[in-house]
């Protein structure tokens, strides 16, 4: 989950917030939801993921306190984040509904640690661009990953790659370039002089533009690339494939998720265009 302007880390400090220094068992909980979870993130329109605001920041907490006890930093939270991403790729490659399943709890432990490495950093008071970056490679990696191994997983896995790993490596690249013309908006701006946009929703655009994006709201195949919604459907799509006794589901799946990512990329790129963001 993409995170505020700054984020982990410069230096930590010991105690975090002086009203509730560490104890043997940590910051309170309630302190640490006060200070790691603030109105601005947890309103953040954007960059906020649904799952995070459903059920993930009511669980980060404890696990932030744990993480407190010990002498990672923000970073290195962070780093975990990125390793649970990757593996849980590298699960998908695997045949069956378990590994499915594993890359479905991969996911959420990846996404656990997104929520905890920004209130490490917060309580310990550690934000940097530094951290910004290192979660923006995370959920680069992870997304790009998942896609290439749908198309290993389509093409019956290692020992078979062919035809469906090629689309999966262009799923992939597709994925990459829908994630790089949103961040690309903050670089340009940078580049000509001007404050990045807060995150607080479209900016104002080209009416046409609005009506299609309310139009495809109640479609929303554009979030089948984020992690969690894609977890899910490999799950099903590996679901099916146990019921079928083939790959039908897999291939499905990335026959789908291909023109769809393709699609979305079109569309966010004239919705950027079209939009006052670059103006």
């Amino acid at each position: 989950m993409a995170k505020p302007a700054m984020l982990p880390e410069a230096g930590p400090t010991e105690a975090g917030p002086t009203e509730a220094g560490p104890t043997e068992a940590g910051p309170s909980i309630t302190r640490i939801r006060e200070v790691g979870q603030p109105d601005s993130v947890i309103g953040r329109v954007n960059a906020e993921h649904w799952a995070g605001r459903l059920y993930m920041r009511r669980f980060s907490p404890y696990a932030t306190r744990l993480l407190l006890r010990t002498s990672i930093s923000a970073n290195g939270v962070t780093w975990l984040m990125i390793v649970s991403g990757v593996l849980a790729a590298a699960v998908l490659t695997l045949p069956g509904v378990v590994a499915a399943v594993g890359t479905v709890l991969l996911v959420q432990c990846q996404l656990l640690f997104d929520c905890a490495d920004g209130e490490v950093a917060r309580w310990r008071d550690t934000l940097s661009p530094a951290g910004v970056y290192l979660d923006r490679i995370g959920h680069y990696s992870t997304e790009a990953a998942l896609a290439v191994a749908l198309g290993i997983r389509a093409d019956g896995g290692w020992g078979s790659i062919d035809g469906w790993t090629t689309l999966g490596l262009l799923a992939a690249v597709l994925v990459l370039l829908v994630k790089s013309e949103t961040d690309l908006v903050d670089a340009a701006r940078a580049r000509g002089g001007r404050a990045v946009l807060a995150d607080t929703g479209s900016p104002p655009g080209a009416a046409g533009m609005h009506r299609l994006r309310r139009t495809i709201g109640f479609l929303p195949f554009f979030r089948m690339f984020i992690a969690v919604e894609f977890s899910f459907l490999a799950l099903a799509a590996a679901l099916v494939d146990a019921t079928a006794g083939s790959l039908v589901g897999t291939r499905t799946l990335l026959l789908v998720f291909l023109p769809a990512v393709a699609i979305t990329a079109a569309g966010h790129l004239a919705s950027v265009l079209a939009s006052s963001r670059l103006r």
